[in-house]
């Protein structure tokens, strides 16, 4: 196991941190008492662990430190943070209109669905997956930060709504250029008649 992916394992590690402290604020909300060490201790462990994704893959490029079990556990730490996040501030409360739309929760998650669930598709229909990642993509993970630090830091008085929505809209465009690239090797590999 290579430094990298010890950091890795510690995003993954940091993520149930992050929910117990996001959880115990909240609760001290209802009590009608906040406690706010409780949100900044989850606000630090929240940022500790999106920038360890960024020192993870700065050691691995850079100190040739690529290992197999790395590139199974960074993809599943990156999700199960921002979606643990999205998750825990759509159930509890950190105020009023402090917290994530459900529906919002649903859209994020329906798309992992999809995205991963075709991505099976293709690994079992051509015995390979090759997609690189899309710039709405990377504008939909920025955002999905965005929207998260705007809850948890509560610095700006709008709603959080405003930022849930854009992000929204590039939940729905990243996915559907992967479903379209998902498509395209199918119908690349005779799997898929061209539709219009």
């Amino acid at each position: 196991m290579t430094f990298a992916t010890q950091i890795t394992l510690t995003r993954l590690l940091l993520v149930p941190v992050f929910a117990v402290l996001a959880v115990y604020y909240a609760d001290s909300i209802l009590k009608g008492a906040p406690n706010e060490t409780y949100r900044w201790w989850a606000v630090g462990v929240f940022t500790v662990a999106a920038l360890s994704d960024l020192l993870d893959g700065y050691i691995a490029r850079h100190f040739n430190q690529h290992s197999r079990i790395g590139e199974v556990l960074d993809p599943i730490a990156d999700k199960s943070l921002v979606l643990t996040a999205i998750i825990t501030l759509s159930v509890v409360q950190w105020g009023d209109d402090w917290s994530i739309p459900i529906w919002f929760t649903v859209l994020v998650i329906a798309r992992d669905v999809i995205i991963v669930g075709g991505a099976m598709i293709l690994q079992f229909m051509n015995q390979r997956v090759h997609i690189d990642p899309h710039w709405s993509g990377k504008a939909c993970t920025f955002l999905l930060l965005v929207t998260l630090g705007w809850v948890m830091l509560k610095i700006i008085p709008l709603s959080p709504l405003y930022p849930t929505c854009v992000t929204a809209f590039f939940v729905v465009l990243s996915g559907y250029f992967y479903i379209r690239e998902g498509v395209r090797q199918l119908q690349e590999h005779g799997h898929a008649e061209p539709k219009t």
